[in-house]
């Protein structure tokens, strides 16, 4: 099962178009998206992947009403953070500001895998058994540094694919 990943978008249609051809070439199973959606037409815009999209809502997305209307009409499975569920069997967690994924990890050692974006910056590591992911930047200007996340559930090996 492929996971792709995607965090702070910001509006950027532009890019969200991008990003929905790579996951939908890389045949991508699930997408999710840690959060900084910002606008109601962004997340209509994923509609048009070829797999289910769920995430969590960032601390920008509070300021734009309709994100909740317009995931219950594209059929997305959109939260507050964190965002707790199982997909392939692997417990995920995900989270838009990482500041309580510690905490979270510690009072729930069956996570296998913690998603957060709202940095802005790639994190790649392992907390007690515990793979954190952030694919980073998706919401620039500079082609080329943006990138994405895919990630393999069976192993959790993740890489990031830049456009």
């Amino acid at each position: 099962m492929i996971l792709g990943v995607v965090s702070d978008t910001h509006n950027r249609l532009g890019n969200i178009e991008k990003i929905i051809d790579i996951f939908n070439s890389n045949k991508v199973d699930f997408v999710i998206h840690t959060g900084d959606i910002t606008k109601a037409e962004t997340l209509r815009k994923f509609s048009n992947l070829n797999c289910s999209l769920m995430g969590v809502y960032g601390n920008n997305d509070l300021l734009e009403l309709g994100l909740n209307k317009t995931s219950e009409e594209c059929g997305f499975d959109f939260r507050e953070p964190p965002f707790i569920t199982s997909i392939c069997k692997k417990k995920i967690a995900i989270f838009h500001e990482p500041e309580t994924i510690a905490e979270t990890i510690e009072n729930d050692p069956s996570i296998d895998l913690v998603l957060h974006g709202h940095t802005h910056r790639y994190t790649n590591q392992e907390i007690n058994g515990v793979k954190i992911f952030n694919p980073g930047e998706c919401a620039g200007m500079i082609a080329g540094k943006n990138a994405v996340g895919i990630i393999d559930l069976d192993t959790l090996k993740a890489k990031r694919i830049f456009f």
